[in-house]
């Protein structure tokens, strides 16, 4: 992967993190904050990958879809209680403390705009 493209997924992930961080300071709705932001932090994750690494796309997706899984799962199993971090808001923030499966389908979502803004940039490359 070129350096011009890590840049570009690097700077991606910056704009993506601090519209996480607006959303988390500043928006307390029932769609966007819930919904949008669970989306966005697939995004989030695949574009920081994306900047450090030189894997193929789909690899990037999927193990980001299934880190996202992952982490839904634990706090299904209240992972942030079992290592006593109950009182720690950051480990609350970070790991999160309820599950959903809402945040399941919004995951799929972010991963399935992935593939298609990923697949639409090829072929754009192609055309050219």
């Amino acid at each position: 992967m070129r350096r011009s493209t890590k840049r570009h997924y690097a700077i991606l992930a910056i704009v993506i993190f601090l519209i996480e961080v607006f959303i988390a300071l500043y928006i307390n709705d029932s769609f966007i904050r819930p919904f949008l932001g669970d989306v966005l932090v697939v995004g989030l994750i695949y574009c920081a990958v994306m900047a450090i690494t030189s894997y193929r796309v789909v690899i990037v997706a999927i193990g980001t879809l299934i880190f996202s899984y992952m982490v839904e799962l634990a706090q299904y199993a209240q992972v942030v209680d079992l290592l006593g971090l109950s009182d720690n808001k950051w480990a609350r923030i970070i790991i999160g403390t309820s599950f959903s499966w809402w945040d399941m389908v919004c995951y799929t979502i972010g991963f399935i705009i992935i593939l298609l803004i990923e697949k639409n940039k090829r072929i754009m490359k192609i055309s050219q």
